[in-house]
Formats: C-alpha cells, structure tokens, sequence
C-alpha cells in the first residue's frame, strides 16, 4: 500500500474515531466539525478533502466498519454468514450504534444506513442481472436492492433500538427465516 493511500486511510480512520467519540458524549446534530477534527488531530480543511459533511462521514464508518467486511461472504454466497456478521459488527461497537440510532431528521442513521445497504446490494444485483435474465422486467436491480435494503434496514434498527437482545448468530437466522420465505409460508407456520 502506497504511503499516501495508508495516511488517507488514518485521517479518515482518525476522524471516524472521533465523531464515534463525540456521539457517545453528545447528541449528534450539536457536534461541529471543529469537534471532529480536534479530536482527530487535523485542520477543518482536511476534514473536507476527505468528507462532504459529518452525516457522508457517518456513511464511511458504515460502510467501512460494517459492510465491507461483509462484501467477501456476499459474494461467495455466504449471506448467513454476511448478515452475522453485520450484527457482530454493531454488537462490538453497541454504544456507538445505540447513540447513533436516535439520529434523525432528513438524513437519520437510518436513512445512510438503508442507502448504505443498497448500495451493496445493487451491486450485487446489477453483478447476477448480467449474467442472466430476470423472469420479470420490473425486477430490476434497483427494485430488488431498495426492496431488501429496506427489510434488512427494518430489522437492524429495531434490533439496535431494543438494546441488541438477540445474539448476532440469532439474529441472523431470524433474518435468513424472514428473508427467505413468502408470505403465504410465514402465514401457514405462525
């Protein structure tokens, strides 16, 4: 890994440390970027290099600490394994998620994440639709993407705004059950 790549990588890293930091002490709207970037060790300016705003930064450690690491079991088809370890992740960093999760308004926690899932799960579908031909032509990638961001979003928040009851393994066989069956199916086994 080239130098410059490794030190873009530990502003960012720093100043993801930081709002993780400030979150737990503070709500997140009140937080500046002064905050963050002393926290980081770096100027204003640098934090603009690297992100638009603290909400694009919220975006990074999403996809950074949750979903990238996820991205290898994806595409081995491993979604099981995947969704574990999504839960996992937010599991070792709970106080954060769980301060995280009260974010609201027009860019809500839940609103990057939900984008931040889809965006992995375009790429996926968008990935399989070249190889093949959907049987329908209203289910585009896009479609099925929002479609189950939205249903993975809705169990992730839930489970992080209860306090994370379930251990991540359950959790990821309550989505595999729910993810996995018809309506009609769930209906006939309730």
């Amino acid at each position: 890994m080239s130098e410059k790549i490794e030190r873009r990588e530990n502003i960012e890293e720093a100043l993801a440390a930081s709002l993780k930091e400030l979150v737990l002490r503070e709500p997140f709207e009140k937080i500046t970027i002064k905050q963050i970037t002393d926290g980081a060790g770096v100027i204003r300016v640098t934090f603009y290099n690297h992100f638009q705003d603290k909400y694009d930064l919220l975006g990074w450690i999403i996809r950074t600490e949750i979903l990238a690491p996820v991205r290898i079991l994806i595409d081995n088809r491993m979604f099981k394994e995947a969704i574990v370890l999504i839960f996992s992740g937010l599991q070792k960093d709970k106080a954060f998620y769980t301060a995280a999760v009260r974010i609201g308004g027009q860019n809500s926690f839940s609103e990057i994440a939900r984008q931040c899932i889809y965006e992995l799960l375009l790429a996926l579908f968008t990935e399989q639709a070249r190889r093949s031909h959907p049987k329908h032509p209203w289910l585009t990638p896009e479609y099925m993407a929002q479609y189950y961001a939205q249903s993975m979003n809705f169990v992730v928040m839930n489970w992080i705004r209860e306090g994370m009851p379930i251990p991540p393994e359950e959790m990821g066989s309550i989505y595999e059950y729910m993810a996995t069956r018809s309506m009609s199916d769930v209906l006939e086994e309730l």
